[in-house]
């Protein structure tokens, strides 16, 4: 399918904040079952957009938290180790 320029940004914003499919979807005025698609083929720009909107605001979150471990918060220590551990086993 072809999108818009802002369609593809209305993606990535909404998927910053973790809209499902199917609501991004229906604001942005696509077929639903086409959208799952094009973020299912991660060689399409609408899976780039997708991915990346929601990997900036996992960073946003991941910040907050490590910044969180800095001043000794236990639930954020631990999950700053497990991050560290998911991060090795990626590479």
């Amino acid at each position: 399918m072809n999108y818009t320029i802002e369609q593809i940004e209305n993606i990535e914003k909404l998927s910053s904040l973790y809209m499902k499919i199917s609501d991004i979807a229906l604001i942005i005025g696509v077929d639903e079952n086409l959208l799952r698609q094009d973020v299912e083929n991660h060689c399409s720009a609408i899976s780039l957009a997708y991915r990346k909107g929601k990997a900036l605001r996992k960073l946003e979150l991941r910040k907050q938290e490590m910044e969180l471990a800095r001043v000794g918060s236990p639930l954020a220590l631990e999950n700053a180790q497990k991050a560290l551990i998911d991060m090795e086993d990626d590479e």
